[in-house]
């Protein structure tokens, strides 16, 4: 069986990188067609198996960037435990197995359908603090002190991911509190096996102990190593910590002694967070965005997620090409995207912040079908854009996000997406804690009114203001048909999560790939200024990338875009398949 399933595998991805036999035939000399032949079919060979396999369940799924996680919360639906409780499990497990991006000390957005096609969106987004100032981060000179909205104290956003969950469960959850928060804290008590992506982040951050005291410190045992990968590795101060979670719940993090634990260590280390700060947190529970396209159904994140903004922008102005005329991974196909995400990406740059402070932002213009029609008349089909860099640019947002998705037996689906920022967040521990705190601070304009080609924007929607949440690119999403989920899609990833979650519904709604596939599938990413577009090398034919050049856009390779983690429902079998991007090596799918 497994020998018919690579070999199943191995036509599938055939066919697919068949659809370049376009560009393909027309080179004129022959020797040029071997070439490229043997070029695609090196890619295939090169491909094993294990790339393209899905995991299936007909009694649920869950699928995160930890193999322990996603078991953990499928423990939990065998307990009777619907979609949010699973998810709140393996968000707490996160926050143990994968803490460069799981987390208590960050904050994030989900996504949730009952089994009913009803949805909701939760906000648990970081916070300025009630100290933080547009200019807390220049100096005298109105210059941005050494990169200090990053790597400083003064970085660190008021945490959201307690009060998410808790608000979540308390909502919509089925098993008691303390069920879902106790597996975490088993695997931060009695340990797991240091594997080799957390060894690796462990000896890169000995060897810079000076800029990162903390994190050296962070990943070491009793006797002051760091685990070998198949060693034990416990976290004491963070199962304590989880356990006055699971006693005490919200309360547990933003009262009493954890949070007064946070408010020293802030005053200490020149911080802003104050007791005040945490006491006065709260998730938010959003209506979340809906549009179409076609037959489906799609659900994502409003602002301050600017995700979801872009992605139905894109939809609507992709729900008007002719696919017929658009092969996959063709020229004609990337540039049209290109052209897509440049316009998406200049107006959420224009108009996208918290709508506590941007009560006037024109979400419902954004994401119509008649300004998709407008956007669309605008794209030359055979020449490129140019963004203007007098307009906007953007702000630098980290890429280690970490997203899962969820389904239960009854059909509830969850999509979340939470964070740090950049990886391991701030860098900053409170020892006694044993949780790392985010840098979520540095996702504001940190320059009011300046604007360059390589990255800042001051314009007035995304400026710190205290108590504010700051702009994301955190898009997960549910796409449903028949009232029904039936694809559960996120990503990390920075401003890239965006357009690889855009890409991953494309490949799955127009060219008819499972959901592996259309996570492993070729990813582009274009966000307006940089005026350039980033493809995955190897992915990319040298054909279409010289007509690309010909069209006038700019390119640049990268090793991967994004880490998707996808649940689609096989409609016909009546069973879920799970996937994650080959990327995440410690991830998992895991059904039953």
């Amino acid at each position: 069986m497994k020998f018919v399933n690579i070999v199943m595998v191995l036509l599938a991805s055939t066919a697919i990188r068949l659809a370049e036999r376009t560009i393909i035939n027309r080179l004129k000399s022959f020797n040029k067609i071997i070439i490229k032949t043997f070029y695609l079919l090196l890619l295939i060979l090169i491909s094993s198996g294990q790339l393209y396999s899905q995991t299936y369940g007909r009694n649920g799924m869950v699928v995160s960037s930890s193999n322990i996680a996603s078991e953990t919360g499928i423990s939990i639906l065998k307990k009777g435990g619907n979609a949010i409780d699973a998810a709140i499990a393996t968000a707490f497990a996160l926050a143990v197995t994968h803490p460069g991006a799981g987390n208590i000390g960050g904050g994030g957005f989900m996504v949730f359908m009952n089994s009913n096609g009803w949805t909701t969106s939760i906000d648990f987004r970081e916070k300025a603090p009630l100290g933080a100032t547009a200019e807390m981060f220049l100096d005298s000179t109105g210059q941005l002190i050494n990169d200090s909205n990053h790597f400083s104290a003064k970085a660190v956003g008021v945490p959201g991911t307690v009060a998410g969950l808790f608000l979540a469960h308390s909502k919509y959850g089925k098993l008691p509190w303390r069920d879902v928060v106790q597996p975490a804290i088993d695997l931060a008590s009695k340990g797991f096996e240091m594997n080799w992506s957390l060894y690796f982040d462990a000896k890169k951050y000995e060897a810079k102990s000076d800029e990162f005291p903390f994190l050296n410190s962070f990943f070491r045992i009793d006797d002051g190593r760091i685990p070998e990968p198949g060693e034990i590795w416990k976290q004491p101060e963070l199962a304590n910590t989880l356990s006055i979670i699971r006693d005490k719940g919200h309360d547990g993090f933003y009262k009493g002694e954890v949070a007064k634990e946070i408010a020293d260590f802030m005053k200490k280390n020149h911080g802003l967070i104050t007791m005040k700060d945490l006491a006065e947190y709260k998730a938010i529970e959003r209506k979340p965005l809906e549009g179409s396209y076609k037959e489906y159904k799609i659900y994502t994140m409003p602002p301050p997620g600017s995700g979801g903004v872009a992605l139905l922008e894109m939809m609507n102005i992709m729900e008007l090409a002719d696919f017929k005329k658009l092969e996959f991974n063709s020229a004609e196909y990337v540039h049209f995207l290109a052209e897509s995400m440049r316009r998406a990406f200049a107006d959420r740059a224009r108009y996208l912040g918290d709508p506590d402070f941007n009560p006037e932002m024109p979400v419902d213009k954004l994401i119509s079908k008649e300004y998709a029609r407008k956007l669309f008349n605008s794209i030359d089909m055979q020449k490129a854009s140019v963004s203007d860099p007098s307009g906007f640019s953007f702000i630098s947002e980290g890429d280690n996000t970490t997203h899962f998705s969820v389904i239960d037996r009854e059909g509830n689906a969850v999509s979340l997406t939470y964070t740090l920022e950049y990886s391991y967040g701030s860098g900053l521990i409170a020892e006694k804690l044993g949780f790392i705190f985010n840098n979520e601070m540095g996702d504001f304009n940190p320059v009011p009114g300046i604007t360059t080609n390589s990255g800042q924007i001051g314009t007035k929607p995304n400026l710190i203001e205290p108590g504010k949440r700051m702009l994301s690119s955190m898009t997960p999403t549910i796409v449903a048909k028949n009232g029904k989920p039936y694809l559960i899609i996120g990503s990390p990833g920075g401003r890239t999560i965006i357009n690889t979650v855009f890409q991953t519904i494309l490949c799955v709604v127009e060219y008819n790939m499972n959901v592996k596939r259309a996570i492993e599938a070729m990813k582009i990413h274009h966000q307006w200024l940089p005026d350039q577009i980033t493809y995955e090398e190897n992915l990319l034919s040298p054909d279409t990338r010289k007509a690309l050049e010909k069209m006038g856009h700019k390119l640049t390779g990268t090793s991967n875009l994004g880490s998707l983690m996808g649940i689609m429902y096989d409609f016909r079998n009546d069973v879920y398949v799970g996937a994650f991007d080959s990327s995440a090596g410690e991830g998992g799918a895991a059904g039953y």
